[in-house]
């Protein structure tokens, strides 16, 4: 009996435990094979390639991202191969399962929960007996008389997870290790009870062998893995445990990366110490889910948080530099309004987080949200992803103006294109994060800009036209004082930076008279000590200088307002950035900026 997994991920980095939980599980009795597509692939190809695999069985790990897809593959093989015996699995249709089935009447069982015992088990009764109804966790069809009768077996209990066999060995992922993310499990279940999640559903946390997750990992990292993303839901619940974990990743990383979902307010001061103190640069990221900072809200879902020890974490972390963050936000949730969620998203950029994902709520079926739902007065998608479209409290045109600060802070600040401009904006001139978002978002949409593609220079032109717009109202925005003169400054500042080779043009008019600019030129050349120390180090030629640099003068010291935040206008900045110097062909290279403090009426070199 030949047997295909498949499973149709949301982007062709990402991989399948699940799938391959499966076959590590029944590989020894059964000749099983992965097959992975995405879900931007033509069904057509999809269907072409399991057909000429030629199985007997196919098996879809289903989620809310891909059963639509999977679904219309689904109906293809179905009349391509009547014989052949489909099987799904997953999150997705593991709840309401009997509507899955009637649903998709070309699907011959669906495994619930955890499938590696039970889905082994439904290929030894269609290898041999047919006895569905002796498998747990198991839905099929049985043929009366008159009818084709739905059954759901009882559930299965918990698998003891020191029986599992590894599914990180199988020689056929090495050759893509470096390229993908890999999926790792240390544990499963969730501690908390969020009545939005899934993963509250499943009571109490189990653990893998520790000695046997290391080794796993070793083999993962020897074999040339770079990205590790554990998908356990509470890394840190254990101290101990996350402290061995963290320390045996430092000792044994050797460059590669590892994301990991945290508990941030249960976070122990010992182990962000430890973090602080041993972490290499750029090994770790951290995933922590805020969702909401409004405190009723919270109660409502029942979240346990503790905001300020929840700061503490994210800020300590942060301080120390060496691990980037990524902060999740849901709008929509119970009695949150567009007020308490402005103030929400205000409360985690504070904390400038290296990425803020602002996501909107997913009425997931099995959660304990979606029963509750006429209590808060939800609608939402009928199909996947289930998105809400309003309640009681936000209805959806609030929904809507939200969805264009997402927009624009995935472009902007989750793109980190020009982190000083936008800071500057935030901190000085509107009268909040979430209102500089929510008005350039507005501005955006009204330019109809959401519909066609932007290169980089296109997104500073676009602030640039917003903010000119802007200034014409900024005296009753309750904000500060727009300078444009600081701003188109730190712009320049920023599009430098966001190059790694010399930009060839620039987005704004380069106005510097070419006199002048050889002016500087020579004074970089002949005086590179009125600069830094560091700068006359690279001994530039002015043929040399002109190959590699980049030069721009702003109305304002840049240097002290990078280190203080402060303006100050009584001096002027040289700005010079150099590009590619050591002509290397590995690692792309870094810019070099350096500033040359100028008084404010010197704009000619040796005035």
């Amino acid at each position: 009996m030949k047997v295909v997994l498949s499973t149709l991920n949301a982007k062709y980095i990402h991989t399948s435990l699940a799938l391959r939980c499966l076959k590590a599980y029944s590989e020894k009795d059964f000749d099983i094979d992965i097959a992975e597509y995405t879900i931007k692939d033509p069904a057509m190809n999809i269907v072409s390639d399991l057909y000429s695999r030629n199985p007997d069985v196919v098996g879809f790990s289903c989620y809310i991202w891909n059963i639509e897809e999977t679904i219309t593959v689904i109906g293809m093989l179905r009349k391509i191969n009547p014989k052949l015996k489909i099987v799904l699995g997953g999150p997705e249709v593991s709840y309401d399962t009997e509507f899955w089935m009637e649903r998709i009447p070309e699907v011959d069982f669906i495994v619930v929960g955890e499938g590696e015992e039970t889905f082994h088990h439904l290929l030894t009764e269609l290898s041999g007996a047919s006895k569905f109804h002796m498998v747990f966790g198991l839905a099929y069809r049985k043929q009366r008389a008159d009818r084709v009768e739905i059954l759901v077996n009882p559930g299965r209990p918990k698998l003891d997870l020191a029986t599992l066999p590894s599914p990180y060995r199988f020689k056929e992922d090495i050759p893509t290790l470096a390229n993908r993310i890999v999926y790792f499990e240390t544990s499963r279940g969730c501690p908390f009870s969020c009545q939005f999640c899934l993963s509250s559903i499943e009571v109490g946390v189990r653990y893998f062998d520790m000695d046997r997750t290391k080794a796993d990992i070793l083999y993962l990292i020897d074999s040339g893995a770079k990205l590790i993303k554990f998908v356990d839901r509470t890394f840190n619940i254990k101290r101990d445990y996350a402290l061995e974990m963290f320390q045996f990743l430092i000792e044994n990383h050797r460059g590669c990366v590892f994301q990991f979902e945290i508990t941030a307010d249960i976070m122990r001061p010992e182990v962000l110490d430890y973090l602080s103190e041993h972490a290499p640069p750029g090994v770790f990221r951290f995933e922590i889910g805020v969702q909401s900072t409004n405190d009723p809200t919270n109660l409502a879902v029942q979240r346990r948080q503790n905001w300020s020890k929840l700061v503490r974490t994210v800020t300590k972390v942060k301080e120390s530099g060496k691990i980037d963050q990524h902060l999740d936000l849901i709008a929509g949730l119970p009695l949150e309004n567009y007020e308490t969620f402005s103030g929400t998203f205000n409360d985690v950029f504070a904390l400038r987080p290296e990425e803020l994902q602002l996501g909107f709520l997913k009425m997931l079926r099995g959660t304990g949200l979606r029963r509750d739902a006429d209590k808060w007065g939800y609608i939402y998608m009928d199909q996947s992803p289930y998105e809400m479209l309003g309640n009681d409290l936000m209805p959806f045109g609030d929904i809507v103006r939200i969805k264009r600060v997402e927009d624009v802070l995935e472009k902007y600040w989750n793109g980190h294109r020009m982190d000083r401009t936008l800071l500057y904006l935030v901190d000085n001139v509107f009268p909040s994060a979430f209102a500089f978002f929510q008005t350039f978002g507005d501005y955006w949409e009204t330019r109809g800009w959401q519909k066609i593609g932007h290169q980089l220079e296109d997104l500073f032109s676009r602030l640039w036209a917003f903010l000119n717009e802007y200034k014409e109202h900024d005296a009753a925005s309750g904000g500060g004082k727009l300078d444009l003169e600081v701003v188109l400054g730190l712009m320049k500042y920023d599009f430098f930076l966001n190059h790694n080779y010399k930009p060839r043009k620039t987005w704004w008019e380069f106005t510097m008279d070419k006199s002048v600019w050889g002016s500087w030129m020579r004074l970089l050349v002949e005086r590179p000590e009125d600069v830094s120390a560091e700068f006359a180090q690279h001994r530039l030629s002015e043929r040399e200088l002109q190959k590699h640099a980049v030069i721009e003068t702003l109305p304002f010291d840049l240097a002290a307002y990078l280190e203080t935040g402060e303006i100050r206008k009584d001096s002027a900045t040289l700005l010079a950035v150099l590009y590619a110097l050591d002509g290397s062909g590995g690692n792309k290279p870094v810019p070099k900026p350096y500033m040359l403090k100028i008084s404010g009426a010197a704009q000619i070199a040796g005035a």
